[in-house]
């Protein structure tokens, strides 16, 4: 088997990038590229970058424990190895012991360590031999935070952070949600086709589908440790365009409907921050930072492609992709602007409503971005809390008076969230928020501050934040059409 159809070896390749600074997503793309493998191939290719790079913590652990050498001293090829065999034995059931050792000692050969084969063999029939007689060969701590972050593999600051904010049984349940690999969602183009028709579609050839019309597992917000959430256990939510995909599901590309623009993907949770700024027919629409597009296009789409959607981004690149993105979709009403969004003054009192799903740490995709949490910190979400407040205070200046602003982040981290907004009302006394009707689907999200959080762990869709802020006019409301 050559080294382009070696499924390993071409996981440690794409691993070796990322330990050298490349992302996850980015370095998989480029080891698959010229690759000539069966689906199930790519798909454990897939499975061990992202598998490994999540597990990061957990393995390193490991092999100090295992080892003679320290994770940190071992030679950073060698130990990427390492993290392949350890993966497979201790997270994929469908590997047997026998095929993840005697694999992972041909890669050791393969990549000039013939002379280390041994070393690969004894630490990972010791783990196997460990499993056989305590059941767990990794060893935790009693401290919380170290325990939750070992087990799970997260830093520790993320974990203090949840741990503030949700308390030990569900920041446990939250670290288990964020290492499942993550569902695909799409959204339905309702000017292009019916849900039904897109179901049909897919089931046609052998894909699963499923609404995303309620929660699976709410909990109450008065539960101990928790902060807002549903309020009723019968209570539901719709998402109206949205069908979830499960089973062999294959390119995305050569699914029914993509090339016709009949759908395109997108999370659950994303999809609510359109129908939470809920333009209308005719309005002018600004999305700060646009780009690739997904909000952007759901907003054409809820307003029938009449008026006018501005898509605001500062990288050339991406708008690029927004722009094919409404092409496919057969949109019409989107408008390109490239620039800084803190610096667009063209744009003043100029929206009825503007977008504004700010630049952010991603700690509500952790299951997505594999490697999103070694390269956080939290100096980067204080550089980015930073971005987020200027960003805010200036598409605040696009709305007319009377107009609406949704503030959205795709992260879980108060300081990007409820932190940014409380400022940034204590600066801006004709703004407030402007909660969704009791009678609306979103206000089973809404907390009593009237912002809404998405939960992986509490509702099976991305983390997310959102808060629909209203200008009021001459110090009088505008009532919520």
């Amino acid at each position: 088997m050559t080294d382009k159809q070696n499924p390993r070896q071409l996981a440690y390749l794409a691993l070796r990038d990322v330990h050298k600074g490349a992302y996850a997503d980015v370095a998989i793309d480029r080891a698959l590229h010229k690759a000539t493998l069966l689906r199930a191939d790519r798909n454990l290719v897939t499975e061990l970058v992202y598998g490994s790079v999540r597990r990061l913590r957990s393995l390193d652990t490991l092999l100090d424990q295992l080892g003679k050498k320290k994770a940190n001293q071992q030679n950073p090829d060698l130990r990427t190895i390492l993290h392949l065999g350890l993966y497979q034995l201790r997270y994929l059931d469908n590997i047997s012991a026998a095929t993840a050792v005697n694999s992972t000692v041909e890669l050791a050969k393969t990549n000039s360590f013939s002379a280390l084969t041994g070393v690969v063999n004894g630490i990972l029939r010791q783990y196997i031999r460990l499993k056989e007689e305590k059941g767990d060969p990794l060893k935790l701590p009693e401290n919380p935070v170290e325990r939750l972050g070992i087990f799970h593999s997260f830093p520790n600051w993320i974990i203090e952070a949840w741990l503030a904010q949700l308390g030990f049984a569900e920041t446990e349940q939250l670290c288990a949600a964020m290492n499942q690999t993550p569902s695909i969602d799409l959204r339905v183009n309702i000017l292009r086709a019916s849900i039904e028709e897109v179901e049909a579609a897919m089931q046609s050839v052998g894909v699963t589908v499923n609404r995303i019309n309620y929660l699976e597992n709410p909990l109450p917000a008065n539960e101990e440790g928790a902060e807002g959430g549903v309020s009723k256990q019968e209570d539901k939510i719709s998402v109206p365009q949205a069908l979830r995909l499960s089973g062999k599901i294959g390119a995305i590309q050569e699914l029914p409907g993509f090339t016709e623009g009949w759908w395109t993907v997108q999370d659950s949770s994303a999809q609510l921050v359109s129908y939470l700024l809920d333009p209308q027919p005719g309005e002018v629409v600004i999305d700060a930072c646009a780009a690739p597009g997904g909000k952007t296009t759901h907003i054409a789409e809820l307003m029938g492609d009449r008026g006018k959607v501005w898509g605001c981004d500062r990288t050339p690149s991406r708008l690029k992709k927004l722009k094919e993105n409404a092409q496919r979709l057969n949109l019409k009403s989107i408008q390109i602007c490239t620039g800084d969004s803190r610096q667009l003054p063209q744009f003043t009192n100029k929206c009825d409503r503007a977008l504004l799903d700010a630049p952010c740490s991603g700690l509500g995709t952790l299951n997505r971005r594999a490697d999103a949490r070694w390269r956080q910190t939290p100096e980067t979400v204080r550089e980015l809390s930073t971005l987020q407040a200027q960003l805010l205070d200036h598409a605040a200046t696009w709305v007319k008076p009377g107009g609406i602003l949704v503030y959205a982040t795709c992260t879980v981290h108060s300081p990007e969230n409820e932190d940014i907004i409380r400022a940034f009302l204590d600066t801006h006394s004709n703004w407030q928020i402007d909660p969704p009707l009791a009678n609306s689907p979103l206000a089973n999200f809404s907390t009593s501050e009237g912002w809404i959080k998405v939960l992986p762990h509490r509702h099976q869709m991305d983390g997310f934040f959102m808060v629909r802020l209203k200008q009021t006019v001459n110090s009088f409301d505008i009532p919520y059409t």
